[in-house]
């Protein structure tokens, strides 16, 4: 069926690209914020425990956020880690040390990189693509990421 929604097929096409990567990204930090939650240790093992579930059901809603509107714009959301792993910005980590300074520190750095993607494409889904739906829902997403970063970045100081 035909989408009529004012955005060309191409244009589309392009903006799901994106978002393809986005979930990507966010699929690849959703499983690093769960490998905090499980194996975090120290004498703050559970209060950590506790932020980084919190953290990783927030980027759970995120992710089928994304999905969801790839979808929207006539596209199927990529959804294999093999995909995921080719897609995403980010890098899996190993770890010597299960500290939670380590976990947040490195989840801090990943949500700056999701925060610098998603900036660099509001403007660009908008004015290139002529979608101002998904440049004002990353925007949405920015702003999400940027609350749970200073989150992370206030257990550091």
């Amino acid at each position: 069926m035909t989408i009529q929604t004012g955005i060309s097929d191409q244009n589309r096409q392009a903006v799901a690209a994106e978002l393809s990567k986005l979930l990507a990204d966010e699929f690849l930090l959703y499983t690093k914020t769960r490998n905090a939650h499980w194996n975090v240790e120290g004498p703050d093992f559970h209060a950590m425990h506790v932020f980084f579930e919190n953290q990783y059901e927030q980027l759970d809603e995120i992710m089928d956020d994304v999905a969801e509107r790839i979808r929207a714009l006539g596209h199927y959301a990529p959804a294999t880690l093999k995909s995921y792993l080719a897609l995403t910005h980010l890098t899996e980590a190993s770890r010597e040390k299960n500290d939670s300074r380590g976990f947040v520190s490195e989840l801090l750095t990943d949500h700056e990189q999701i925060i610098m993607h998603l900036r660099e494409n509001i403007n660009r889904f908008a004015a290139d693509y002529h979608d101002a739906g998904t440049s004002d829902f990353i925007t949405g997403l920015m702003e999400t990421h940027e609350k749970m970063a200073w989150m992370l970045r206030a257990h550091l100081h």
